[in-house]
């Protein structure tokens, strides 16, 4: 968790971040709390000392016989063990106080990062390519994945709930491709790739900053501090949790990963399709970098584009916004997000998100390193989403369509395709045997 020392100094600034991002914290309430902590750790080491001293005072009036004063005295232990027990508890409920507090302490906001309440306010920095016009009436993802056999709803359900969903065939097909497209640009950026654990501990969705404030969006095994992760920036900082590192360079971390979210507080929000789904596939940007302001935002551009890149290889119009700090979680420092158009929307929506932390994530989980001068620093951190599917496969799909139902494969993604070129009217062979459509 953050210093206290470094909440301290930056008192005024610390408040006004969690006001900004909407977090209910009183930094004064919190530094007062850190006095009676360190009041009452001051009175416990002396009722220690002087216990100590009392049960030094006993031995030697043993030791000249003086039995009566002894037993006075070892009644005056007995009254000041009493009172240090209390002293004791009382400082064991301030330390328990003060550590769920400092748990609620957010990462200060960036210079550039601007007012706003929710994803309304966010600022639009740049849009690349056009809106998809269409001359036709053009099919949604949905009736454009059941026109060509591409997605089980009602079978989702069915299984596993509302918000679930199978994939099929082609639909399937597309949904690995792209991962495996944004993977091998990722490598090709010297990234290393890691396949990860998507269930970890607590301390692992704390050290990155997931816990406590967004712990009723993560799905937790029964009777077990044990959890399914919603991203896999979790599993990759927890990978260097507790290290020092060798930073002389960027350490550039990948995973494509199954994700799971439990969507609390959006009930009724995009509910129709695939927008907004409890299970979904990510690649994802972790990058581990020196503590360097000017380093660790030349890293945040550099993820951004890298996701940029691949929605120009999809061919998808996209915006890109800067982040108000009422849009922000708790651990975000500075944030881009990235909106592709989506035809049966109206509007741009969100397909990629990329975050610089500075060394809010680094301290939490002891991501450390040495400086040129040979201390031991706390590192940067970051992350962006490479690319999240199914909700990809919304403009993929709808912004690719023609006339005919058919939809047109973009050239970068004909090879993991097997060179398809064009998904037409669907034939028999894609319909799974023995399922009565």
């Amino acid at each position: 968790m953050l210093d206290i020392k470094w909440i301290r100094d930056r008192e005024e600034e610390v408040q006004l971040a969690a006001d900004r991002k909407h977090i209910a914290l009183s930094v004064k309430a919190l530094l007062e709390l850190d006095d009676r902590k360190r009041r009452l750790l001051a009175e416990v080491e002396e009722l220690r000392r002087q216990r100590n001293e009392r049960s030094k005072q006993v031995e030697a009036l043993m030791r000249s016989g003086a039995r009566e004063a002894a037993e006075e005295a070892q009644a005056a232990i007995a009254r000041a063990k009493a009172e240090q027990a209390a002293a004791e508890a009382d400082l064991r409920e301030a330390e328990r106080q003060l550590g769920e507090m400092l748990l609620r302490v957010p990462n200060t906001v960036s210079p550039d990062t601007p007012d706003g309440d929710s994803d309304a306010d966010n600022v639009e920095l740049r849009r690349v390519g056009e809106p998809a016009a269409f001359d036709f009436a053009y099919r949604d993802h949905v009736s454009l994945c059941e026109l060509h056999g591409m997605l089980d709803l009602a079978r989702g359900a069915k299984t596993a709930g509302s918000r679930h969903y199978y994939l099929k065939g082609t639909g399937a097909l597309l949904h690995r491709a792209v991962q495996q497209l944004a993977v091998d640009m990722l490598l090709r950026k010297g990234f290393t790739l890691m396949d990860v654990p998507l269930i970890v501990r607590g301390e692992a969705l704390t050290g990155a900053g997931f816990f406590p404030l967004g712990q009723d969006q993560v799905y937790r095994l029964d009777e077990e501090d044990l959890w399914l992760v919603g991203t896999s920036e979790a599993s990759l900082v927890s990978y260097c949790a507790n290290e020092v590192l060798d930073l002389a360079q960027p350490l550039r971390l990948a995973a494509a990963s199954t994700c799971f979210r439990s969507e609390i507080g959006s009930a009724g929000r995009d509910v129709h399709g695939l927008y907004r789904v409890h299970q979904f596939a990510k690649v994802e940007q972790v990058v581990v970098c020196e503590a360097d302001p000017a380093v660790s935002d030349a890293m945040l551009h550099e993820i951004t584009a890298h996701a940029e890149e691949l929605l120009q290889l999809l061919e998808l119009p996209y915006r890109v916004v800067a982040v108000c700090a009422g849009d922000m979680s708790q651990k975000t420092f500075k944030q881009f997000d990235i909106e592709t158009w989506m035809p049966s929307r109206g509007a741009y929506g969100e397909t990629h998100s990329a975050s610089n932390l500075h060394d809010f994530q680094a301290r939490r989980s002891r991501i450390r390193y040495r400086t040129p001068e040979g201390k031991l620093a706390y590192a940067h951190t970051l992350n962006n989403t490479m690319v999240a599917t199914p909700r990809i496969l919304i403009p993929l799909l709808e912004i690719h369509q023609e006339a005919d139902g058919s939809i047109r494969i973009p050239t970068a993604l004909q090879p993991y395709l097997n060179g398809l070129e064009r998904i037409a009217t669907p034939k028999d062979d894609f319909v799974i045997p023995g399922i009565v459509e």
